[in-house]
């Protein structure tokens, strides 16, 4: 028969204590669970570990000589399960990290902290296509994936949102609208806006090009691409507009295309996002980190 850890737990106090009372105490149970636990014990040993009388509680020959033997092993049970614990919280191993677009200096300073401050998880990073924003995390290629808003996807989970940044227009340096200052979502009304090819789902690409303002006026829809870097190539060749952040805008700066202030719109934001079920300790704690910064 197997047995059981709590009555182990009970003969290794009980033989510190030699005393029910006090044994009982210190296992936050009755004295009468002790008798029964260590009872339990004896049968499956097959001998008395203790005598007892009404003055004292001693271990029997038997009982000194399994004491000697449970001992270090107990205590390495101990150990074994305090390091998986300590596994389990916290950040080890490695933790692949996808993202889409040129990372921002944001992501890339919040990598550098989190690798800094957790030196035994190392975390890699790759560039995600913008047409699929889940696909390399569903097929388990990555951990988990910073994503722009919207996202409504049953199977993955949302974690801190952060980034936020208003919108820009960015069009060709030639457009009509290049010269403006700023814009409204109306504005936008019979503008060209690239779009973003599939596989990504129909919510998403609708929100990064949408085809109406805010009022319902229509707005052409363009050429799909699969990459930001085609994107910015069919502005400059006159192709439409792109809803673009404004950081993103700077970090992508060149002199034959512009990024004109727009509202209107909703700000661009950006997610942490995983497998439902499949959370380890080093994405909670990148996830954490996020929500710190």
């Amino acid at each position: 028969m197997a047995v059981e850890i709590r009555e182990l737990e009970a003969f290794l106090v009980l033989a510190d204590e030699l005393h029910f009372g006090r044994t009982a105490e210190r296992l936050y149970v009755s004295q009468s669970r002790v008798s029964q636990l260590l009872r339990a014990l004896e049968r499956r040993i097959g001998g008395p570990l203790f005598e007892r009388t009404s003055r004292r509680v001693t271990l029997t020959p038997l009982g000194k000589e399994f004491l000697t033997s449970l001992r270090p092993a107990y205590t390495a049970l101990e150990r074994a399960i305090d390091e998986a614990r300590d596994y389990a919280g916290n950040a080890k191993g490695k933790l692949r990290v996808g993202f889409q677009g040129s990372a921002s200096d944001q992501i890339l300073d919040a990598v550098s902290a989190f690798q800094a401050r957790n030196p035994n998880c190392v975390i890699g990073v790759c560039e995600l296509p913008l047409n699929d924003p889940f696909g390399t995390l569903r097929r388990r290629e990555i951990d988990a994936a910073i994503v722009l808003l919207p996202i409504a996807e049953d199977d993955l989970i949302v974690g801190p949102v952060f980034s936020q940044e208003p919108q820009t227009f960015t069009v060709s340096s030639r457009h009509a609208l290049a010269g403006r200052s700023s814009i409204d979502a109306e504005d936008l009304a019979g503008q060209t806006l690239i779009s973003i090819a599939p596989p990504a789902p129909g919510y998403w690409r609708q929100a990064q090009a949408p085809t109406q303002t805010p009022r319902g006026a229509l707005i052409r829809r363009g050429p799909e691409v699969h990459t930001f870097s085609e994107g910015l190539s069919l502005i400059a060749a006159d192709q439409g507009g792109m809803l673009v952040c404004r950081a993103t805008a700077s970090r992508n700066h060149r002199p034959d295309i512009v990024s004109i202030p727009l509202t209107g719109y909703p700000d661009s934001a950006f997610a942490l996002v995983w497998r439902r079920g499949e959370e380890t300790p080093s994405i909670r704690a990148f996830a954490k980190h996020l929500e710190q910064r």
